[in-house]
């Protein structure tokens, strides 16, 4: 299996989208978006909107189902999962993979535990998780009743600014999960916000997203 997470170089958008953006609905030029798809074959894409579906991907398409999460057991398939803020989650097995998009809708609807299900159920074992670029919980600032409601389910999410105002760490509640799932995982440094290399729909709006990929 194969795994990678792009940057925002090495594409053909421009302006506020300069350069590799692989969403369509942001505002970029359609024939951009596309000409980026184009340098990933036979790769998945979804149309994310914070769900909590699941879909199980036997063959590429160039439609994007509606979902939050990809899986497939078929090694000629790519998934892909795009992001600007949000932790780009790729799952990793012998026998299966899956592309999930955790943002705080995310890991408060539980698609990460129901994604692993369904890995599970096509027969994977020893999953191992690999959370991407994503905003960091000295960045990722939220209303107080927002960070209570978060905070209630996943308590290990609790953060706070460099400014001492509420915030939510989503990477440390999704670890977590793995922990008590005694799931193998690795987690990057980089905050999509302070890193200039990634898109941030916090720090820039409008923005583009970039993609993690993974392959079985």
């Amino acid at each position: 299996m194969s795994y990678f997470f792009t940057d925002r170089t090495g594409g053909f958008s421009s302006g506020s989208f300069e350069s590799l953006n692989f969403a369509g609905h942001v505002g970029d030029d359609l024939a951009s978006v596309k000409a980026n798809r184009s340098t990933l074959l036979n790769t998945q894409f979804m149309n994310q909107v914070h769900g909590d579906t699941v879909e199980v991907v036997s063959d590429y398409s160039d439609i994007d189902p509606t979902c939050d999460a990809l899986v497939t057991t078929n090694p000629d398939v790519s998934l892909a999962v795009m992001v600007a803020d949000c932790i780009p989650l790729l799952l990793i097995s012998d026998s299966a993979v899956a592309a999930v998009h955790v943002g705080r809708a995310g890991l408060v609807n539980g698609i990460t535990n129901k994604t692993l299900t369904v890995m599970r159920n096509l027969g994977a074992r020893n999953i191992h998780a690999v959370l991407g670029p994503s905003i960091c919980g000295k960045c990722y600032e939220v209303p107080i009743q927002l960070q209570a409601e978060v905070i209630a389910i996943h308590p290990d999410s609790y953060s706070i600014t460099r400014q001492s105002t509420p915030a939510l760490d989503l990477q440390a509640g999704l670890v977590a999960q793995f922990i008590s799932q005694d799931v193998s995982f690795e987690a990057s440094t980089v905050c999509t916000m302070e890193n200039s290399l990634y898109f941030s729909h916090r720090r820039d709006n409008p923005t583009g997203r970039f993609v993690g990929v993974v392959k079985l």
